[in-house]
């Protein structure tokens, strides 16, 4: 499959089938999202899989309470994969503070893309999570300052109806030239 067609196929899904992933495919996709770039090339990225049902069940009571509520869809996915970022002070703190942006999010952004990008040449669904309860998914990993839970990402076998088409925007919405922008923005 090419490039391309994986980038054309990727939707986001939010039903999948109860067969598990195989743990040979989710290495294969961490070992993707392993291989991306990263600022000063700190790679913040970790990964902790979630495939055992009681711990993915004890975890999503946590996070997905209240105003999360609609994305408890995720206990249903066979994996769970919490992207944690590891900060570093100052390219991460510092660096934030100088150029007002989060490399760390930017690099675990390029990380996660070549992770659902790899599953779904494996025939393996995904859906980027990142409305849930971050403060209550540190708190439940116990994880120390340094480490930030940033984004989860479901995982499981597209089950019937598992996306929604919904159009993209065409290329003459998105796109300018030069100085093309400055006649405004759409």
């Amino acid at each position: 499959m090419e490039l391309m067609d994986i980038i054309k196929k990727r939707k986001s899904v939010r039903k999948y089938t109860a067969k598990p992933i195989e743990r040979e495919k989710l290495i294969q996709c961490i070992e993707a999202a392993r291989l991306a770039p990263s600022a000063d090339n700190l790679q913040p990225w970790r990964f902790i899989v979630i495939d055992d049902p009681e711990m993915k069940k004890n975890f999503c009571s946590h996070i997905c309470r209240g105003i999360f509520r609609p994305t408890g869809f995720i206990e249903d996915a066979p994996v769970i994969i919490i992207i944690l970022a590891k900060l570093n002070f100052i390219i991460h703190k510092i660096g934030k503070i100088v150029i007002k942006i989060n490399l760390h999010l930017l690099d675990i952004g390029i990380a996660g893309e070549h992770l659902v990008l790899r599953a779904q040449e494996l025939g393996i669904g995904t859906c980027w999570i990142n409305w849930f309860n971050a403060k209550k998914a540190n708190k439940y990993l116990g994880l120390r300052r340094k480490y930030r839970v940033v984004s989860l990402i479901a995982m499981g076998y597209p089950a019937r109806g598992a996306t929604k088409n919904k159009p993209d925007h065409p290329i003459e919405k998105i796109l300018y030239f030069n100085d093309d922008f400055r006649k405004g923005l759409h």
